[in-house]
């Protein structure tokens, strides 16, 4: 077969000859009818989050969502039973190393990698969401002892014109007024802090939502407001799979894996009940029900953990499909990709006591996050930077482990030494495993289960989140400066359909009247259209004294079936140093599938029992048609998507 290859913005893309077969899914998604864990197609776009928001809030309070104030409150009731508050582990986003990195500020990629954060790291997240669920720089970190809160600015009704108000998830907080009438915000809060923040008072005008939703002492921390932060944080690409021929996802609701004894993570190990990774007792997760009018609190329990995400890929060398995965290949060597919206866990090799910036799984020696399976394959090279460095992995025997190379990313090249006539005959197979949210995998319920599918047929790839990512990508200017440019083009002459920007910028304390732009390009720079125009911090109403000194830039533009590369611009009038940037482009997977959805659960403890649907993996509309019977007391174990 004659191989055609070309080279762009440092990618090579593979052309499929004509009439080649594909069997790769993009971005498979289910949902299931349970009443608070549907999973990811509930909320994997910010349309289908908000619907889904209001839905539930609507349900359990009997309200809608016309007002900013019921608006915020169904997001934040939301993210209370989704989200926890525990230590995930940090990115190599500065290309200084895990421990001098910054923590991940990308909603996405917080909610559906991790599902748990600090007060900071979520709250900044959270903007990402409030950027669209608001408007423009309506919300805001706001630091007070010892905590970092959250406010947003909400307008009409009893807030006129507009007032911040406190929205704090992490401790499961709001505060109204004294007749119920509206929220208050820290400083208000303060003002009265012994009434306000004493879960007895008045309980009845807080609208079922109490005080010190986790613990009775957790509102004192609102006794000063001493600094804000606006865009402290930002959304990127919605969470995308695509699965190739041969390809295998298995999500895994509780940690152990197969055996309930393999615990593959990316936080801090807290070692609850013998179980090794991130967790939190006191939360809302997994107890939602009790949520909306408690009059005690979380109470302690075991709460929220984490669940993986397992890709098991198989190439196809001899039926052609490999392709689908591969970015370069020749007579001597073929090199794949690996994108995922969940971030690459490990199993540390130490067990001492950890804690915040010294947690185990950045230490060498970690296992089960990459395995590479197969005999006979050959010397193995692995890159996290786009293919600009790689790392010798060594000769290739079976059950070789690679974890140290890519834990911690979401993306990583592998590159085998050998032709794909010669890999037919090795057996190769390749395991990750991944760190995700174990509330947003599809949860079945007692009884009849009404099972949703869609296949979105996209996927996506990025420059980024980490700098020497984004680096391979730059073609013009650089990081530390205020101007820099970055270049992506789809795969296998994919067609792009969407671009995700985003700048990490020195917006000064108090931020500047700097304006800012991300433009993109598709016919190299010629010509430029906004993908952000005219990007400025708003300041609005009660401010205090001091500033986070930092800012995100970011947003994304729809592209009319790009085939060639995509250049992404930003820029700004003020000087301002961008620290970082990142880029990620959507692109069509015109799959044929088909793909093979099965759920495994348990009924009253007994043994797993498993049902399978085969869905086409073309694009189209939502499949709801597969009804699911199942008895009492059912625990979900697995949920699998394998592209055939």
């Amino acid at each position: 077969m004659m191989r055609l290859y070309c080279l762009a913005a440092g990618l090579f893309g593979i052309l499929f000859a004509a009439g080649a077969a594909r069997a790769d899914v993009g971005d498979p998604q289910v949902k299931t009818d349970h009443p608070w864990y549907p999973g990811e197609l509930s909320c994997s776009t910010f349309d289908r989050l908000f619907k889904t928001q209001a839905e539930l809030y609507r349900r359990v309070t009997g309200r809608t969502v016309d007002t900013d104030e019921d608006k915020v409150l169904a997001s934040w009731y939301w993210r209370n039973l989704t989200y926890a508050h525990a230590i995930e582990g940090s990115c190599n986003y500065s290309g200084k190393g895990f421990v001098k990195s910054d923590y991940n500020r990308e909603y996405w990629r917080g909610l559906f990698g991790s599902g748990f954060g600090l007060c900071y790291a979520t709250h900044a997240q959270w903007a990402g969401e409030m950027e669209l669920l608001l408007g423009h720089c309506r919300s805001r970190q706001a630091v007070v002892p010892g905590h970092t809160s959250h406010e947003v600015f909400l307008t009409g009704g009893a807030y006129g014109d507009g007032r911040w108000v406190l929205l704090d998830h992490d401790i499961s907080t709001v505060i109204f007024s004294d007749d119920g009438s509206r929220l208050l915000s820290i400083r208000e809060i303060k003002a009265d802090f012994a009434k306000y923040t004493d879960p007895a008072f008045k309980p009845e005008r807080q609208h079922g939502w109490r005080v010190g939703g986790l613990h009775d002492g957790d509102p004192k921390a609102y006794s000063e407001l001493k600094s804000v932060g606006y865009e402290a944080g930002y959304y990127g690409p919605p969470p995308i799979v695509h699965l190739r021929a041969g390809e295998t996802l298995r999500k895994y609701l509780q940690p152990g894996l197969e055996d309930g004894k393999a615990f593959v993570y990316w936080g801090l190990n807290y070692s609850a009940e013998g179980i090794r990774g991130p967790q939190r007792d006191r939360t809302w997760v997994n107890q939602p029900e009790n949520m909306y009018k408690s009059t005690k609190g979380t109470g302690t329990s075991r709460g929220s953990r984490y669940g993986n995400a397992v890709y098991t890929y198989v190439p196809d060398f001899k039926g052609g499909s490999y392709k689908e995965g591969v970015i370069d290949e020749d007579d001597h060597h073929v090199t794949f990709e690996f994108y995922t919206p969940f971030v690459i866990a490990c199993t540390p090799a130490d067990r001492k006591k950890e804690g915040e910036g010294d947690l185990s799984v950045y230490e060498d020696g970690a296992k089960n996050g990459l395995v590479v399976l197969g005999k006979g394959i050959g010397p193995v090279r692995v890159s996290v930077d786009q293919g600009r460095t790689w790392k010798e992995a060594g000769p290739s025997v079976e059950g070789a482990d690679l974890t140290d190379v890519v834990k911690g990313h979401t993306q990583y090249w592998i590159r085998f030494e050998a032709s794909a006539k010669d890999l037919a005959e090795t057996g190769l197979a390749l395991r990750t495993v991944c760190q995700t949210n174990q509330a947003l995998v599809p949860h079945l319920r007692d009884g009849k289960n009404r099972i949703t599918f869609s296949a979105g047929g996209r996927g996506f790839l990025s420059a980024g989140p980490d700098v020497p990512q984004a680096e391979a990508h730059v073609v013009d200017g650089k990081f530390g400066s205020p101007s820099v440019t970055l270049e992506l083009a789809p795969p296998r002459h994919e067609k792009a359909v969407c671009i995700y920007a985003m700048e990490h910028l020195a917006s000064g304390s108090p931020p500047s009247d700097t304006v800012y732009q991300i433009e993109c390009s598709t016919d190299g720079g010629r010509t430029w259209t906004p993908v952000v125009k005219d990007w400025k911090i708003l300041r609005r109403g009660d401010e205090p004294d001091d500033f986070w000194s930092q800012s995100m830039c970011y947003g994304d533009a729809a592209l009319d079936h790009v085939p060639g590369p995509v250049r992404v611009r930003f820029t700004n009038n003020g000087k301002r140093t961008i620290s970082r940037a990142e880029a990620h482009l959507v692109y069509e997977a015109p799959s044929t599938g088909p793909i093979e959805i099965t759920f495994a659960w348990k009924e009253n403890g007994g043994p797993l029992k498993k049902e399978s649907r085969l869905y086409p993996g073309t694009p189209g509309k939502e499949d709801s048609s597969w009804e699911l019977p199942t008895g009492d007391k059912v625990e979900t174990v697995w949920v699998e998507y394998k592209a055939r």
